[in-house]
């Protein structure tokens, strides 16, 4: 199904790039640490930026944040309808809305003549955690199925003031039942996709959760928009999102390869390879670079890549594809790694 463009601040969503997004974890109350918080997401790399509104003094939170960045501006609102309206007033660039913890249909109504007058986007956010009690009575239990009725029922009540401008996410803290809604829910319609894992967990794990529910459907070719929900600060976050858009395919930028290392290694591969990630971590090239233990690994199993390094006895050598460039004393091969780099394309 072809995905409908929608635009979000100066962004499109459905032109076939991913967008990364995290979420603001400073209180609301706190203006001067958000407004931090928010700057320092944006140089890490986060390309829409989410803000909770649980009361009308964190309003404020919006021409103080918007003053400071580029990027677009979500207002995360539950329950208080006019908070939304306020928000779309105040400037943000997109309204993540519960259609169902809002009120009445009349309230709904107000926000999307709101947001049409103004063209700014609504997702709707579906999760496990707030499902309608009738949709649970008729599932037993949040099953995929039972997220899509209500994203789609959500929908319809926006497309019923002839609203379009849609974005929609249908989380649950399962892997497997995120991955199962979401495919179900490309079939069913046509609005960009935000992904994620919900209440992923802290670091280790809910970095394992939101590759695997993440990734599959980005191998899918599902997905505009992603979050990965951590228990951490939300820069992690942003630096997890781009990798994992990186591992699968859908982000250009320095792909680092390494083996794990085994009895032929003679030299301090592991700390070579960590070395080597943190130098190349801001580089703005679409290369690949291996990071190989011995010569069995590289220029040999890794000739694919554009340029790497392989362990000898104490040394290092250097190759490009499968030609090898020079050898090197172990304490200097990163040198001599980063200048080989400079010179590629």
């Amino acid at each position: 199904m072809e995905v409908k463009r929608v635009k979000v601040g100066g962004l499109e969503l459905g032109g076939g790039r991913v967008y990364v997004q995290s979420m603001l974890s400073v209180p609301s109350w706190d203006i001067e640490g958000s407004v931090e918080q928010a700057v320092s997401l944006e140089r890490a790399g986060c390309e829409i930026i989410r803000a909770a509104i649980p009361d009308r003094e964190a309003l404020r939170l919006i021409p103080a944040i918007k003053e400071k960045i580029t990027v677009p501006l979500v207002a995360d609102i539950h329950f208080d309808y006019r908070l939304a309206i306020d928000s779309v007033s105040m400037g943000v660039d997109k309204i993540r809305l519960n259609p169902g913890n809002i009120g009445s249909e009349d309230r709904v109504r107000q926000v999307v003549e709101c947001c049409k007058k103004r063209g700014v986007p609504i997702r709707i956010g579906v999760n496990s955690g707030s499902l309608e009690k009738s949709v649970l009575a008729k599932y037993s239990s949040p099953t995929p199925e039972a997220l899509c009725e209500s994203a789609l029922s959500h929908i319809r009540l926006l497309e019923k003031y002839d609203f379009e401008d849609i974005v929609v996410s249908i989380k649950s803290s399962d892997v497997k039942s995120t991955i199962a809604a979401y495919r179900l829910m490309r079939e069913l319609c046509p609005y960009p996709l935000h992904l994620g894992v919900t209440e992923a967990g802290t670091y280790h794990m809910g970095l394992i959760k939101s590759s695997i529910g993440i990734g599959s459907l980005l191998c899918d070719g599902i997905g505009e928009t992603i979050r990965v929900s951590l228990t951490d600060d939300p820069i992690r976050e942003v630096e997890a999102g781009i990798d994992i858009l990186k591992a699968a395919g859908r982000r250009g930028g320095v792909r680092l390869v390494s083996c794990p290392t085994c009895g032929r290694t003679r030299i301090d591969l592991i700390g070579l390879a960590k070395r080597t990630e943190e130098a190349l971590k801001s580089l703005d090239k679409d290369i690949t670079v291996a990071v190989m233990g011995c010569v069995v690994n590289g220029p040999g199993e890794a000739k694919e890549a554009d340029i790497g390094l392989a362990g000898g006895d104490g040394c290092v050598v250097i190759f490009k594809k499968d030609r090898i460039l020079g050898k090197y004393p172990e304490a200097s091969a990163l040198d001599a790694l980063l200048d080989e780099i400079k010179k590629l394309p």
